[in-house]
Parts: structure tokens; sequence; C-alpha cells
């Protein structure tokens, strides 16, 4: 039975913060959402918790620490306040029909056609936050990195902005505690600041270096199917990183992309419409949900175990399928 949240009220004394990590725009959703619920609603955000979708299969059954927020991330029952942007929120029937029968209370936000969280939260929060308008790079800059829209394939692997950065350096998946430490500085400082800190620094310049390792090895892998699919299956290690814009980079005219990175626990299947064309996508999310993955129309990313590596094959198989099937319209952007 899903289990209804308390009462958040006007005098919560301790409260908890759920967000999706590691991820830029989870970082920015968490310090709206802290921001707006202690200096608005009397919350005091004492546990600030990151997730991400490995707990998937286990996330409705989670009790989680209440009262509680939860941003860019999947619906939850108990969370008194939610908000997401993803097509696959909804991880049950039970959870869409409980969302819909609260979602006349306050502080539950859903827009599936929203580029960011944060950009969701900013346009219902901002008026409601005092000096919301230091926030409002930070919300573009999410924007612009969870939709893809950035100016090319050199800008979404290589660019060096404060805000790429500071979301480079979370491909180390360095935990919670540095979770915090960003929160923390992001909602006193600016993103030049944050960029500049030593712990940003430092993790940005590796992730550099194997991202550099990491093309090396995906030029090696990647080909061209029907000549509008990228393909790569490789096996990585801890001296690489696997830029889910690779393929574009040696093959920019590809419609779609799909990439398989391997290690001793399983394989991430990643599928991308390519962001610097102009068409209509398939629902890669919906697609990948069916395979206990998700994300958005135009990239989601599904996580297979190593007992079970043979489904790599069939999401791939699917892939292709309805990529093939679905004939471009170049003048409509997804």
């Amino acid at each position: 039975m899903l289990k209804r949240p308390p009462s958040s009220g006007r005098h919560t004394k301790s409260a908890s913060l759920y967000f999706h990590y590691p991820c830029f725009d989870g970082l920015v959703s968490a310090v709206l959402a802290w921001d707006f619920l202690e200096r608005t609603e009397n919350w005091r955000i004492v546990r600030f918790c990151p997730v991400n979708y490995e707990i998937r299969d286990k996330w409705i059954a989670t009790e989680l620490n209440a009262p509680c927020a939860i941003v860019d991330f999947l619906y939850h029952p108990q969370a008194s306040f939610w908000a997401d942007h993803h097509l696959t929120t909804f991880l049950t029937k039970e959870a869409r029909a409980d969302f819909a029968r609260r979602q006349a209370q306050r502080w539950l936000f859903l827009d599936d056609q929203a580029n960011s969280c944060a950009g969701l939260l900013w346009n219902r929060l901002r008026s409601s936050i005092p000096d919301a308008a230091r926030y409002e790079e930070m919300v573009s800059w999410a924007d612009k990195i969870d939709s893809a829209s950035y100016s090319s394939v050199l800008e979404a692997i290589l660019g060096d902005a404060p805000a790429l950065r500071i979301n480079r350096s979370l491909m180390l998946r360095n935990g919670a505690d540095y979770a915090r430490l960003l929160l923390r500085h992001l909602r006193t400082g600016d993103l030049h600041d944050v960029a500049q800190l030593a712990a940003v620094r430092t993790r940005y310049d590796e992730v550099q270096r194997r991202t550099t390792a990491g093309l090396r090895q995906v030029e090696k892998h990647v080909a061209l199917h029907d000549g509008e699919i990228a393909i790569f299956d490789i096996r990585t290690n801890d001296d690489e990183i696997i830029s889910r814009y690779a393929p574009y980079y040696f093959f920019p005219d590809a419609r779609y992309s799909i990439g398989i990175v391997r290690s001793p626990s399983g394989a991430r299947v990643t599928a991308m419409r390519n962001p610097w064309r102009a068409f209509e996508s398939v629902s890669l999310g919906n697609i990948l949900e069916g395979f206990g993955g998700g994300g958005h129309q135009r990239v989601a990313s599904v996580l297979v175990t190593a007992e079970n590596a043979e489904r790599v094959q069939q999401v791939v198989e699917r892939l292709l399928f309805e990529m093939r099937s679905h004939a471009p319209t170049e003048s409509v952007i997804a």
C-alpha cells in the first residue's frame, strides 16, 4: 500500500532533501528547493540524500526520512515536496494514480516537457525565493546541459565554461560528501566561484585526461550502421571516461547513437538522438523504460547487470528497430 506523506506544516523542525546525483540539474534543483523550503516554508534541511537510478527497483518500497523533498528524481508517495521532468518518473500504476489524487496539493510539480527540473522549479518558485536572480545563470546552464543543447560536439565533450567544469567533475562519482560540498557552495556562491574550488579543479583536470583517453577508445570501436546510427560497444577501465556525445565527434551527421560501455558489474546502454540535427525523435525514454531504464525522449539509458548480460543485445535490437522504423522529418524538432 502506498503510504501518505506527513503534513509539512509551518513548523517543520528538520527535513530531508533527496536529489538526483551525479547530475548538474539535480544539484541546481536541490539548491532551489533548499532555498525555497527553508526561507519560505520554514523547513530546516538537515539531511541531503543523493540518489541515482541504481536504486530504481527498490525506490517505491524505500522508507524515506520524513518529512522530505525530492527533486529531479522518481515519484515517491511519501514526498511532501516533489518535482521532476522525466517521462519515466512513475514506476508503477499505483504511483501514477497516487500522484493524480494528490496533484492539486501544493508543492507537487511535474512537467515532462521541461528542459530541466531546475527550469521547472525556477518557473514555479522564483517569485517566492528572495534574491532568486542570482540563480538564473545556474538554471540556464542546467537547461542547456540536461537537454543536450550544446552549441557543438566540442562544447559538449571538451567545453570549459564554469558550469561545464562543475558538471564534468561529477563524472568521477565522488559520493555524497562531494555532492554536499557543491550544494553548500552553490547556495552561497556563483558558478565561477564554485568552479575555482580546489576539489572541482582537481576532478575536472582528471576528467579531461580520462575523456581524451575515452575518445581514443571510442574511435577504435565506433561504426556507422545504415548510414545513420553510430554504435560502439567497448569495455572500459578506470583510466577512461566515455562521453555519450563521443559518437557524434566521429560521425557528426548520424541521426542516432547507441553506446554500450561494459564493466565487471555489467553494462550501461545509452541511446541518444543527435542534438545537432532537427527531427522528431522516437521516445528513447519510453523504449528503455521497458527494460528497467528510462530518461527523456531524446536521450535515455539502462543498466544491465552482469547476470543478465544477454539483455544487452535485446536492448540494442529493440532500439535499432524503433530508430529504423521512425522516418525523420527534418523540419520538426522534438
